[in-house]
């Protein structure tokens, strides 16, 4: 780690992190938290996504239902208009929509092959987004005079990594650049998180194997009938359960702090003790 104790953590000038886990256990409220300082620089992997890498994979796809509409059609060929992703960091939504769901086209499904490239997509775009890291970490100093830098990874990190290779370039590139700490959510944080999802489910990335066996179990049982929104509802748990180890191999990399611990941070002299005692308790 490039902390070797919670002091030598305080200590830094240079305060560097990168925080993963399950979405919803705090990452993002964390970085916000920390960016509203003033000091710490918030590179959201997201963002980054869907701007950067797949933005005009996610803008082509609005004109491509836009071109449906002869008004809008009309107004397009002749440059009258134009239609762009306003993703930001808070708001997703034109990055999950792209991603879509496998399923029937008349429940708004995408065809299993098309959902299969457009994962295939965002795996490329979240490996490169990763490894823009430390290019932002070096932009955020040279360029803005951020001496802090926190790292919002996406919840499916751990998907696009190989946690038990120790020469994963993705993770040894991080492990260089950044304190690796890992959200840890409880039993009761797993189950709230598939009762917020069910409610109103989401777009995901997901692992190739684990999809396609997912896919297969689910089309066999449903006689090939999918429903876009079963289909992710069903797959959400799993996939929660497929994560968990995943994530508790990179924390051997770095340190792990609990959801509730980063509920109740506030300011940036709260997250820098918080780390500090996750870093003193790691056993050595």
């Amino acid at each position: 780690m490039i902390y070797r104790s919670g002091q030598e953590w305080r200590d830094a000038p240079h305060k560097r992190v990168a925080l993963f886990g399950m979405s919803g256990l705090g990452k993002t409220h964390v970085s916000n938290t920390l960016r509203e300082t003033g000091d710490w620089f918030h590179y959201s992997v997201d963002y980054r996504i869907g701007t950067r890498y797949m933005g005009e994979l996610i803008a082509d796809e609005f004109k491509r239902h836009a071109m449906q509409v002869p008004f809008l059609r009309d107004l397009l060929m002749g440059d009258s208009v134009y239609i762009a992703s306003n993703i930001t960091f808070d708001n997703l939504a034109p990055l999950s929509t792209y991603l879509g769901k496998p399923g029937d086209p008349a429940k708004g499904g995408l065809a299993f092959e098309e959902y299969r490239k457009r994962q295939n997509q965002h795996r490329t775009a979240e490996i490169a987004a990763m490894l823009d890291t430390a290019h932002f970490i070096d932009r955020a100093q040279s360029l803005y005079g951020y001496d802090h830098f926190v790292c919002d990874t996406s919840g499916s990190i751990c998907e696009v990594v190989d946690p038990s290779n120790s020469a994963d370039p993705v993770l040894s590139a991080l492990e260089d650049a950044v304190l690796l700490v890992w959200i840890e959510g409880s039993e009761a944080h797993t189950e709230e998180l598939v009762r917020r999802f069910d409610r109103a489910p989401k777009p995901m990335y997901y692992q190739p194997d684990f999809l396609a066996e997912a896919w297969a179990d689910y089309t066999k049982a449903h006689l090939g009938q999918v429903d876009p929104d079963a289909f992710i509802r069903w797959t959400y748990a799993r996939a929660l359960a497929h994560r968990q180890p995943r994530y508790a191999a990179m924390a051997q990399r770095g340190v792990t702090v609990t959801a509730s611990e980063v509920a109740q941070v506030a300011s940036d002299t709260q997250f820098i003790d918080l780390i500090a005692r996750a870093i003193d308790r790691k056993p050595d």
